[in-house]
């Protein structure tokens, strides 16, 4: 039987304190009382690491209000300090910590997981919460290790101050025409009042803040299929490009002036180049799933690419132990640390693009048709029973040790480089189930390499419905 987190609560499962931050099922796995004693718990480590605020935002989903009012009250338990945002999305957190001296935060979200999913991101002490200290949340509420306390509260808003700073550091040299997709989710706050700041014409797309359609989509901008609409408003409209975001607003997604989807991998290539230019010999982050390409780019622009594992926290932690100026991901988790604050900001990353776009006389079709582009597939997703991803990861690890004249790459589950192809698999950080990706030259390697991952699962689980 699983530990209570109090008399006559719920138990507090362990799979809900995912890698890089808290998830669950609403009411099943997570509710108010779960949610109070998190905010204890994140309240008495951050004062443990010296900190003593903690800024609180949520997303537009149905139990978020109430989650966020639990929060703050386990929050002011702890004796933390509560700035209160109300709804905002993450990256408008995290510049809310980050402004006052790093201090700590959460967000009530789920990103783009279903409604019937919310859950938490932490900051502890300007800094995202790792796996370890996800893990000590949990045993917190375990162990009932809370301090004790009254904190303060006050609410506060920053959007004007979020602004003013992007649109100091940001120079727009042409005025381009944007498309902007918010999903009807929290990015419809603040990002087409920031780019038309920044001088752009911005033609809005689902940009009216309306949490039940928002909650029936969750926008993920990292699938191409998600970005569909945006592509045809940016056709429709003549626009130079489109911009496209999840949930709460830290994932980027964009399409280019013919209303091509363009992976978020390839947008780092042009994202390095430029910083690079400024930076030559910098190390540039990128995780496990991105393309082949991306080292490549970055060692021709005079960068060190550094592959590292998948998941925004884990990124930042590997860029904070390097110095490097810039890290991003498949997903779409873009962090500047070159000249922004080092968290993933979607909207910040998305006026670096703009930036770049509009000092190049040419359409943006012209300027991403420069960036090499191999055959692949999205992410695939093979939804699993709780805890069975591990167990198959394990056996899959060990299988692959009798391959042979493969590179093998086993920093975040398996990815194996083949000829002029690779393919990864890995156990998903926010659902139970494993993830697939695959990219190649041409058709006939990216069979190559397909074949050869149905041949290593059918050895450990031949009866799985492989999604490739």
């Amino acid at each position: 039987m699983q530990p209570l987190s109090d008399a006559g609560r719920k138990p507090v499962p362990p799979h809900i304190f995912r890698a890089y931050d808290v998830r669950g099922l609403v009411g099943s796995e997570i509710d108010a009382g779960l949610m109070r004693d998190l905010g204890r718990a994140v309240g008495s480590e951050a004062r443990l690491l010296g900190s003593t605020s903690c800024v609180v935002a949520r997303d537009q989903r149905p139990s978020s209000d109430a989650f966020s009012q639990a929060l703050v009250a386990g929050l002011r338990a702890a004796g933390c300090d509560v700035v209160d945002l109300g709804m905002a999305p993450t990256p408008v957190l995290y510049f809310a910590a980050v402004s006052r001296g790093g201090c700590s935060a959460a967000m009530v979200t789920a990103s783009h997981n279903p409604a019937e999913y919310n859950g938490l991101k932490v900051v502890l002490a300007g800094r995202s919460a790792i796996e370890s200290q996800i893990q000590r949340l949990r045993e917190r509420i375990l162990s009932r290790d809370f301090d004790g306390g009254s904190g303060g509260y006050c609410k506060e808003s920053v959007f004007d101050a979020y602004v003013a700073a992007i649109k100091r550091d940001i120079a727009i040299a042409r005025p381009l025409r944007v498309v902007v997709d918010c999903g009807h989710a929290t990015a419809s706050l603040i990002a087409a009042r920031l780019y038309r700041a920044l001088g752009c014409e911005v033609i809005g797309l689902d940009c009216d803040l309306d949490p039940a359609r928002a909650d029936r989509s969750m926008p993920d901008p990292s699938q191409p299929r998600n970005l569909h609409a945006l592509g045809k408003a940016v056709l429709r409209a003549g626009a130079d490009v489109g911009l496209g975001f999840d949930a709460d607003g830290d994932r980027l997604g964009a399409v280019d002036h013919d209303g091509r989807f363009i992976a978020a991998d390839r947008l780092l290539m042009l994202l390095a180049a430029d910083v690079l230019g400024r930076r030559p010999g910098s190390e540039i982050v990128y995780d496990v799933k991105s393309s082949h390409h991306v080292a490549a780019q970055i060692a021709r622009h005079g960068g060190l690419p550094v592959m590292w594992r998948s998941g925004h926290s884990f990124l930042k932690q590997k860029m904070r132990e390097l110095g490097a100026p810039l890290g991003g991901e498949l997903s779409g988790h873009m962090m500047f640390a070159d000249r922004w604050n080092g968290f993933d900001d979607a909207f910040y990353a998305g006026a670096r693009l703009l930036e770049l776009l509009a000092a190049d006389p040419r359409p943006s079709s012209a300027v991403f048709g420069e960036l090499p582009q191999g055959l692949g597939t999205p992410e695939l997703m093979l939804p699993l029973p709780e805890g069975e991803d591990r167990g198959l990861m394990a056996l899959l690890l060990d299988e692959a040790q009798d391959l042979e004249g493969v590179a093998i790459k086993t920093v975040d589950g398996l990815r194996v480089e083949a000829g002029g192809g690779w393919g990864l698999v890995r156990a998903s950080h926010t659902r139970p189930g494993l993830m697939f990706r695959f990219e190649a030259d041409d058709q006939a390697a990216l069979d190559e390499i397909q074949d050869l991952f149905r041949r290593l699962l059918a050895r450990v689980a031949p009866r799985l419905p492989l999604p490739f």
